[in-house]
């Protein structure tokens, strides 16, 4: 048995510790990038990512009992709203955008080529 408590705990280590190194490369990406689009793109994938393998390691490292069930669903509450949260934010980023040709480029709908102009026939 103390083979098994040593490798769940050797296991819930590595998850807890590379969650964290995950933290530690998105704040990387937070501080690096300049716009806030890109800026919170590093902190939404980090942020699920870090969380998620973090409470894996710690789910792991708890056992199998009442505080890895709730740990388990913080991780799925979490894998769910942080993507929606940030997409959001994005949303709002764009429509306000004060200058929006310095950020991004924005192409009508006619300008685009989507490989052929729908009669059948290539553009």
């Amino acid at each position: 048995m103390a083979v098994i408590e040593w490798f769940r705990f050797l296991a819930g280590a590595f998850l807890l510790l590379f969650g964290l190194s995950i933290f530690v490369i998105e704040m990387i990406g937070v501080y690096r990038f300049k716009y806030v689009l890109n800026r919170m793109h590093a902190a939404a994938m980090g942020d699920t990512l870090g969380i998620g393998f973090s409470l894996m390691g710690l789910i792991i490292i708890s056992g199998w009992n009442f505080t890895s069930l709730k740990l388990f669903l913080v991780v799925i509450f979490l894998w769910f709203s942080s993507p929606a949260s940030s997409h959001l934010i994005a949303r709002l980023e764009v429509t306000t955008d004060e200058e929006p040709e310095k950020h991004y480029k924005i192409r009508k709908l006619s300008e685009m080529n989507f490989g052929d102009d729908h009669t059948g026939r290539e553009a």
